[in-house]
C-alpha cells in the first residue's frame, strides 16, 4: 500500500513538473519576441541570442508536449481508440501496436543519447554559456519519458507488460536479429508489422519513426541520424510561430469570441440568402488559420454551429457537410500554419507563400458561400433585417478581435516585425483582451489552456522531427532522383503531371496527416514541379489544395472522422452530406492547379 501510494505521489509530482515546465517555455516563447521587437523599436539592448533561444524552446515545447500527448492518451493516430490505457488482456493486433511503439520509442532514445553524447565530446555554445548539448538533452528525456508512458500504461498485469521488455531484449541482441531476417526478409516484416500497427491504434509519428529507423538500420547508418534531422528541422528560425499562433487560437476558442464574431456577422450579413452558412466559413477560416488544424476547429466549434443553423432553418444533412467542409477552408490563409511548414521544407518564401494563398482561399470560400447562398434561397430561409444601430453595436463590441487580422496582416507583410515577433505580439494582445478587456477567461484557467495547446503542438512536432529522419533516408538514397527519372520517361508534358499530382496528392490527404506529408512528400515532388516549369510558390498553393481536399475524400479522409466523431453520426450519412461541397471544391482545387493567375495575381 504504501508502495502504490508513493508512485502515485511521484506521478503526480512528476505531472506538476511537467505542466509547469510547459508553462514557463511558453512564456519565454512569447515574451523573448515580444521584448525583442519592443527593443528594436525603442533602440535599447534586447536579450542576447533571444532568437535562437526561441528556436530552441520550441524543440522543448515539442518533447515536452509529446510526453503530455503520451500521458494523456492525445498522440495523433489513424483510430480513435485509445490505445494506451491499461487492458486486462491482451489482443493481439493491439499487442502489436504496444510493442511497436515502445521498440521505436527505446530506439530513438537511444539515437537521441547517442547525439547527446557526441555533441558532448565536441561542445558549441547556442547562447553565452549554454551548450548545444543543453539544449537537446531534452530529446532522449522526452522519448525516454514516452517510453515509459507506454509501458507503464500498456496491461494491468506485470506478466503482460513484461513482454514489451522481452521483445525490446531480443531486439537488441544482433546476432538474434541476423538469424530471424537470414530466415525472413527484414523490410517487407518490418513495414508490414508497421502497417498493422498504425491500422490498431499506434500513432502516426511511430509509423514514420519507425520506418526511418529500420531504413538506417538496415543501411548500417547510426539511428542518431534521426534525432539529429528531427533537431535541425525544429529549430529551424520560423517554426516557433506553430507553437505560438496555436496558443493564440486556443485562447480565442477558450474565450466567447466565437460568439461575438457569429453576433457581428449576423447583424452584418445575415439579411443575404444563405447568410449564416456565409459566416460560419468565415469564422471556421479565421479559427483554422489560427490553430493550424481543421479538427481543432470542428471539435471546438461543432458544438456552437451546428445548433445554430439548424435552427435557422437549414437540414442537418447540410449543416453537418457545411461544418466538416468549413474545418479546412483557412489554411491558405495567414498564418496557416502547413504553409509555415511547407515554407521551411522546400525553401521558399513564406511571405511569398502567403501572399500568394489569398487568391486561391478566397476563391474557395467564394464558391462555398455561392452555395450556401443557392441552397439557402432553395430552402426559403427566413432572412435577418439588416438593422444599422444594431449592426454598428454589435461591431463596436467586437472592435478588439475584428482588429486582429488586421494586426496579424501588418505583422506579416508590413516588415515590421518576423514572422516569430507577431506570432508572439499575437499572443499578449489575445491574452490582454480575452483576460482584461472581455475578461471571458479567468487568469486561473491559463494553466489548462497552455498545457492543452502544449500537448497538441508536441503532437504535431513530434511527427515533424520523425518524419525529417525518415526524409533524410529518402534523400540519401536518391528517391527524389529515382522519381524524376521514371516521371520523366512516363509523363510526356506538363498537364498530364499536374493530372496524376492531384490524384496522388488526394490519396496522400487521405491516408497521412498534413504535417507529415508535407514533411515526407515535398521533397520527393520538388524537383518534378521544377522539371515541368512549376513555380515552387503556385506548387506550394497546389499541395496544401488539394491535401485540404484530401481530408473530406472517403472513406479514410481526416475530416470525416472528426466530424462523425463530433456528432456522433455513422460514417455513410457524413459521406452523403458532405458531397456537394466535396465536388465544389475539387472545381476550385482544379481551378487553382491549371490557372496559375490565381496564385501569382498579388504576387506580380
Amino acid at each position: 500500500m504504501v508502495k502504490i501510494l508513493n508512485l502515485d505521489h511521484i506521478t503526480r509530482r512528476l505531472k506538476w513538473g511537467e505542466n509547469t515546465l510547459a508553462i514557463v517555455i511558453f512564456s519565454a516563447m512569447t515574451i523573448l519576441p515580444f521584448f525583442e521587437s519592443i527593443s528594436r523599436v525603442l533602440s535599447i539592448n534586447s536579450v542576447p541570442a533571444s532568437q535562437i533561444l526561441v528556436q530552441h524552446f520550441t524543440l522543448w515545447i515539442g518533447l515536452l508536449g509529446a510526453v503530455l500527448a503520451a500521458r494523456q492518451n492525445k498522440l495523433l493516430a489513424l483510430t480513435r481508440e485509445p490505445l494506451f490505457q491499461r487492458e486486462k488482456e491482451i489482443h493481439l493486433g493491439r499487442w502489436l501496436a504496444k510493442v511497436t511503439t515502445f521498440l521505436v520509442l527505446v530506439s530513438l532514445t537511444w539515437g537521441s543519447w547517442e547525439l547527446v553524447k557526441v555533441e558532448m565530446e565536441y561542445p558549441i555554445d547556442i547562447a553565452p554559456n549554454i551548450p548545444r548539448w543543453f539544449a537537446q538533452i531534452i530529446m532522449p528525456l522526452g522519448f525516454g519519458l514516452m517510453a515509459i508512458q507506454v509501458y507503464a500504461n500498456s496491461y494491468e498485469k506485470q506478466l503482460h507488460r513484461i513482454t514489451l521488455i522481452i521483445i525490446g531484449v531480443i531486439f537488441s541482441l544482433n546476432g538474434v536479429l541476423e538469424v530471424i531476417f537470414d530466415m525472413i526478409p527484414a523490410l517487407h516484416l518490418g513495414i508490414i508489422v508497421i502497417a498493422v500497427s498504425l491500422f490498431f491504434g499506434a500513432p502516426i509519428f511511430v509509423g514514420l519513426g519507425g520506418l526511418a529507423v529500420l531504413m538506417f538500420w538496415l543501411d548500417y547508418t547510426p539511428i542518431s541520424a534521426i534525432p539529429a534531422e528531427a533537431y535541425r528541422i525544429v529549430v529551424s528560425p520560423t517554426l516557433p510561430t506553430i507553437p505560438l499562433f496555436t496558443l493564440a487560437g486556443y485562447l480565442l476558442a477558450e474565450s466567447r469570441a466565437s460568439e461575438r464574431l457569429v453576433t457581428v456577422f449576423r447583424e452584418l450579413f445575415g439579411w443575404i440568402p444563405g447568410g449564416t452558412p456565409v459566416i460560419i466559413v468565415l469564422l471556421c477560416g479565421f479559427f483554422t488559420a489560427l490553430t493550424g488544424g481543421s479538427g481543432v476547429t470542428i471539435l471546438a466549434l461543432g458544438g456552437l454551429l451546428l445548433p445554430m443553423l439548424i435552427r435557422d432553418g437549414y437540414s442537418r444533412s447540410f449543416s453537418l457537410g457545411l461544418i466538416t467542409v468549413s474545418g479546412s477552408i483557412g489554411l491558405l490563409f495567414p498564418p496557416s500554419l502547413p504553409l509555415i511548414i511547407y515554407g521551411v521544407t522546400a525553401g521558399v518564401s513564406i511571405k511569398d507563400v502567403f501572399i500568394a494563398g489569398l487568391l486561391p482561399g478566397t476563391l474557395l470560400v467564394l464558391m462555398l458561400s455561392s452555395w450556401a447562398v443557392i441552397q439557402g434561397k432553395k430552402s426559403n430561409i427566413k432572412l435577418k433585417k439588416f438593422v444599422m444601430d444594431s449592426a454598428l453595436k454589435a461591431s463596436w463590441d467586437t472592435k478588439w478581435e475584428m482588429f486582429l487580422p488586421i494586426l496579424i496582416l501588418l505583422g506579416v507583410f508590413g516588415g515590421f516585425t518576423t514572422l516569430v515577433e507577431t506570432a508572439a505580439i499575437t499572443v499578449i494582445y489575445i491574452f490582454i483582451i480575452e483576460v482584461f478587456v472581455y475578461k471571458d477567461i479567468k487568469l486561473s484557467s491559463i494553466p489548462k489552456i497552455v498545457v492543452d495547446c502544449a500537448t497538441l503542438i508536441g503532437g504535431v512536432l513530434v511527427i515533424l522531427g520523425v518524419a525529417m529522419g525518415l526524409t533524410s533516408y529518402l534523400v540519401d538514397a536518391q528517391v527524389p532522383m529515382l522519381l524524376l527519372s521514371w516521371t520523366k520517361e512516363a509523363v510526356s508534358n506538363k498537364y498530364l503531371f499536374l493530372l496524376m499530382l492531384n490524384i496522388f496528392l488526394l490519396m496522400v490527404g487521405c491516408l497521412m496527416d498534413i504535417f507529415s506529408a508535407i514533411i515526407v512528400i515535398v521533397p520527393l515532388i520538388a524537383p518534378l514541379g521544377n522539371h515541368f516549369g512549376i513555380e515552387p510558390v503556385h506548387l506550394a498553393i497546389i499541395f496544401i489544395a488539394n491535401l485540404e481536399l484530401g481530408f473530406l475524400t472517403p472513406p479514410v479522409g481526416m475530416n470525416l472522422f472528426l466530424s462523425a466523431y463530433r456528432f456522433n453520426e455513422d460514417m455513410p450519412k457524413i459521406y452523403h452530406a458532405t458531397l456537394p461541397f466535396f465536388v465544389i471544391k475539387l472545381l476550385a482545387v482544379g481551378l487553382i492547379t491549371y490557372i496559375p493567375i490565381i496564385t501569382f495575381g498579388l504576387l506580380q
